[in-house]
């Protein structure tokens, strides 16, 4: 009995409870193999401007176009030295000469004289600050703030600069100094 089918429900027929069990089984087995995702998860399809990479192969043209021009130079190089039978040039007395040398002098000019016309305008230009207004105006706001003020201005300073400060002398303990002390507040 240990080896025959074991029905999770009660049934009358265990060998048609089963077959239907058995069934049922590959019924389900059918239907999970022929399931078709529901989540997309392939990939995003590469664009073709990130595929194709115009800029790299238009740079390993470039260099391959430096290469070649190099080669030619070299070639060109190597037949003027057998056509000329192995003599060296050894003379190197080339002058370094700017093609635009005289375009540069002419802006250099140009432009320091219109700094000097610059600086010609700013110091022939009087000043627009009134000093001496500006000091009268502000003698004139002390005055009425002094007017207004309850205490007189300066009061203060006066006392701080009467009181005397006592020190003990280092060598005598019984000896008193005694010092003015001034503050100067601005």
């Amino acid at each position: 009995m240990h080896r025959s089918y074991q029905p999770l429900k009660p049934a009358t027929n265990r060998y048609l409870q089963q077959q239907w069990d058995q069934s049922s089984y590959e019924d389900h087995r059918r239907k999970v193999s022929s399931a078709q995702p529901l989540v997309d998860t392939r990939g995003m399809k590469t664009p073709a401007h990130i595929q194709l990479k115009l800029k790299k192969l238009q740079l390993q043209d470039e260099r391959l176009s430096i290469v070649d021009r190099d080669n030619r130079l070299l070639a060109s190089k190597l037949a003027d030295i057998v056509r000329s039978k192995g003599l060296v040039d050894h003379r190197n007395q080339y002058h370094q000469r700017s093609l635009n040398i005289d375009k540069r002098r002419e802006e250099l000019s140009l432009v320091s004289r219109q700094n000097q016309a610059i600086y010609q305008r700013i110091t022939g230009r009087q000043s627009e600050y009134r000093r001496q207004l500006w000091l009268d105006d502000w003698e004139r706001v002390q005055r009425r703030r002094d007017d207004i003020a309850r205490y007189p201005r300066g009061l203060a300073n006066k006392q701080r600069s009467e009181k005397k400060v006592k020190f003990a002398s280092t060598e005598t303990s019984d000896q008193l100094e005694t010092c003015s002390h001034t503050d100067t507040d601005t």
